[in-house]
């Protein structure tokens, strides 16, 4: 039984913000003053395995750091928005490119700049140390942190209703 409660069956999409969702809220800066993000390993194997598993990814973010690209395009993940003050031409754009319809995809952001995207989607979702007003928004929020595996608790959950989690050899390598 899933801790969420939406038909997670319908979920063919999740989008994630970077800071405060996939890499904690405070990041250090570098003596160069650009951002040294940490990425969280649980989240990055269980991104890989729903890409394998046909669950369509992006992320959506104000980063302007082309890291993020390399990073997540390792995973499988190909529809990195970088730069991304306003959200929703991003996921509209998404949206067309991936044929998918807005209750198919689950979101999940932190702080004010993802509420529109949020409020857009079937499924909104946040961390646990994101901010009240987001929480006010979302219909799940993880137990775990921004950072430290709110990601992996998603996109586990949706596999797991679609039994897709841990189905198959493939799911025990990278």
């Amino acid at each position: 039984m899933s801790k969420i409660n939406y038909d997670l069956t319908l979920i063919d999409g999740i989008v994630f913000d970077i800071d405060g969702v996939l890499s904690p809220s405070t990041v250090p800066m570098g003596d160069d003053g650009a951002p040294r993000r940490m990425v969280n390993v649980k989240d990055g194997y269980s991104i890989q395995l729903a890409v394998k598993k046909g669950i369509k990814m992006a992320i959506i973010t104000g980063a302007a750091d082309e890291t993020l690209c390399r990073r997540y395009n390792a995973l499988g993940v190909t529809d990195v928005y970088l730069r991304a003050a306003d959200k929703m031409p991003c996921l509209l754009d998404w949206l067309d490119k991936t044929g998918l319809t807005p209750d198919r995809v689950a979101y999940m952001g932190d702080d004010i700049p993802d509420i529109g995207v949020m409020q857009a989607v079937g499924l909104p979702c946040a961390p646990r140390d994101a901010d009240p007003e987001v929480k006010a928004v979302a219909r799940y929020i993880t137990q775990a942190c921004g950072g430290y595996g709110a990601g992996r608790e998603l996109v586990e959950e949706v596999l797991r209703a679609k039994g897709l989690w841990m189905s198959h050899a493939d799911a025990f390598g990278w």
